[in-house]
């Protein structure tokens, strides 16, 4: 495969021949890495490809998927190819392995949150659930990128309630947002700041119990 990404694969033990499996692709915030996410859906290790990937610049101590010119306002530019290129590397990791493309999971905190909502806008029905942690949907991805339809979008929304780095209202505004567009969506908020709280964790776990077939 050709990629711009650095990322790490799990799979079942036992894979069955000709079997198709759900996939989960993992984006993690700024200053973090690939190796941040993987340890809240461990317990889909046996039932899921998992794919957690690195963003491709590096931003001490870990790394982003884009660069920001202020708070809520990512770079258009950087942002745009980012998006084209994640679109481009889940439609070919789910080719190239034995992964039901009827069950598509995206997964991401902060930065990755704020790309897997952009990414289900912009592939419509290919993804079937998304779990966005402590994120937003920029502007330009609202005002100006063609969507397709979320209608049987399956949607996990959670924010802090004291989170100091990207306010807890751009949580409440994306879970409204996602509704106006006719996908199911639960919304959870927890009393921390910019983090994954244990009950978040055990509340995405369980959406994902009830999705994954």
């Amino acid at each position: 495969m050709n990629s711009n990404f650095t990322y790490i694969h799990s799979a079942p033990q036992d894979l069955e021949d000709n079997k198709k499996y759900p996939a989960l692709f993992l984006m993690h915030g700024m200053g973090s890495n690939e190796n941040d996410l993987v340890g809240l859906v461990s317990s889909f290790n046996e039932k899921c490809h998992i794919f957690s990937i690195r963003g491709p610049i590096s931003q001490p101590p870990g790394y982003a998927f884009f660069t920001i010119e202020g708070l809520g306002k990512p770079h258009r530019a950087v942002f745009d190819q980012v998006v084209g290129d994640l679109q481009s590397l889940i439609e070919e990791l789910s080719n190239n392995y034995s992964i039901d493309t009827n069950q598509l999971f995206l997964l991401g905190f902060s930065q990755g949150a704020i790309l897997t909502q952009s990414l289900a806008l912009v592939m419509g029905d290919k993804i079937k659930g998304i779990i966005a942690l402590s994120g937003y949907i920029p502007a330009f991805v609202k005002e100006e990128y063609e969507h397709q339809s979320v209608n049987n979008l399956n949607a996990f929304i959670s924010h802090g309630e004291f989170d100091n780095m990207l306010p807890y209202e751009w949580g409440t505004a994306s879970r409204d947002y996602f509704v106006e567009k006719g996908a199911k969506v639960t919304f959870k908020s927890y009393p921390v700041a910019h983090g994954v709280a244990p009950g978040n964790q055990r509340d995405l776990v369980t959406f994902l119990d009830e999705q994954i077939s």
